[in-house]
C-alpha cells in the first residue's frame, strides 16, 4: 500500500467531516492524511475538538490544517463551509472527503421524540451562532436525552446527501490522477447500515440510508472515475467517551476485542488510493474477537 499521495501541482486537500471528541475516527484520519502530505479541512459542531486537531498537524513538519465549524449539516450550511475552505487554498484541489458525521439513537421505538434541531436561542441566524458556539453546545448536551428520528434523518442522510453534492462537485472539476481517479468520497457507517436491532430503529433507518446513498453515488459517478466508498466499522472504537463507558485499561489495549482509530485511518488511506482497476465500494472492519 502506498504511503505517498500522487502527484498535483500544489498540495490537495482532504475534508474531514465529524471530529467528535477529537479521539476518534474523524481525527484518526485528519492526522494520518495531515502527516502524509494532504492539507487537511476539519469540520465540526464543537470547537473545542477542531482547535485541539489543528494544533496538533499544524505542529507535523509541513503540515497544514484549518478547522470550519458548522452549525447544522444542511444544504446552507454545507456548501458555506466547501466555498471557505477554497477560499482558505486557493487553486488546491478537494481530492478527498470523509464524511464521518452521524448521530446515535438508541431508544425504545415508542419512546422516539420528533423535534426541531434549530431551538437554541442564538439560532435566529447563522452568524450568531457561528459567534456563539458555546450556546450551541450548551443546546446539544441539553437534549442529549431527547435524540430524536430528525436528528439521526437529519445527520445521516440529509447531511451525508449536502455533504457529498459538495463534494462530488469539486471532484467533477479536476483532472484524473495517476491512481485514476479525479476524488475519493468516504462515509463512515456502522453495523445498523446492514441490520437492525431492538432501540436502534432511528440510528438503523439513518444507515441504511446511508448506505443506499453511497451505494448509489459510487454506481452513477464510478464512470466518471469518482470513487465512492462505505466504511462499516463493527464494533466499539476506543475513544474518550468509550474509555469512561467501558473503563479499563485491558478495555482499551487489547486489539481483539475494540477498534483502534488509528487503524480504521490505515484503512481508509487505502480507500482512498487504490488503482481503478480495483475499487472498493464497501468495507467492513471490525476487532478479530467480535461477534457478528
Amino acid at each position: 500500500m502506498t504511503t505517498t499521495i500522487p502527484k498535483y501541482s500544489q498540495k490537495p486537500i482532504c475534508v474531514v467531516s465529524g471530529v467528535g471528541s477529537g479521539t476518534g475516527t474523524g481525527n484518526a484520519c485528519a492526522r494520518l492524511f495531515g502527516k502524509r502530505g494532504y492539507r487537511v479541512a476539519l469540520i465540526a459542531r464543537y470547537i473545542e475538538s477542531l482547535q485541539a486537531a489543528v494544533t496538533e498537524i499544524n505542529g507535523y513538519e509541513g503540515g497544514e490544517a484549518a478547522a470550519f465549524p458548522i452549525t447544522q449539516y444542511n444544504k446552507a450550511e454545507v456548501s458555506r463551509v466547501f466555498k471557505e475552505i477554497k477560499a482558505k487554498w486557493p487553486g488546491a484541489e478537494i481530492r478527498v472527503a470523509i464524511y464521518n458525521t452521524g448521530h446515535r439513537v438508541a431508544k425504545p421505538f415508542l419512546e422516539l421524540t420528533q423535534h426541531d434541531i434549530g431551538k437554541c436561542p442564538a439560532a435566529a441566524a447563522a452568524t450568531s451562532l457561528l459567534s456563539d458556539l458555546s450556546c450551541w453546545a450548551n443546546f446539544l448536551a441539553d437534549r442529549a436525552s431527547e435524540k430524536s428520528t430528525d436528528e439521526s434523518v437529519q445527520t445521516n442522510i440529509l447531511g451525508g446527501f449536502a455533504f457529498s453534492q459538495e463534494a462530488i462537485l469539486s471532484f467533477r472539476e479536476y483532472a484524473i490522477n495517476e491512481l485514476g481517479n479525479r476524488g475519493v468520497l468516504i462515509f463512515t457507517s456502522a453495523t445498523s447500515a446492514w441490520r437492525g436491532n431492538p432501540t436502534m430503529a432511528a440510528f438503523a433507518a439513518g444507515k441504511h440510508g446511508v448506505r443506499a446513498l453511497s451505494q448509489s453515488l459510487n454506481k452513477e459517478f464510478g464512470k466518471q472515475n469518482i470513487h465512492v466508498a462505505h466504511a462499516i466499522i463493527d464494533g466499539p472504537i476506543i475513544t474518550k467517551i468509550t474509555r469512561k463507558t467501558f473503563g479499563t485499561p485491558e478495555w482499551d489495549t487489547n486489539p481483539d476485542i475494540v477498534l483502534n482509530p488509528a487503524d480504521i485511518a490505515t484503512a481508509y488511506w487505502y480507500l482512498a488510493h487504490q488503482p481503478r482497476s480495483a475499487w472498493t465500494w464497501e468495507i467492513d472492519l471490525r476487532p478479530a474477537h467480535e461477534t457478528w
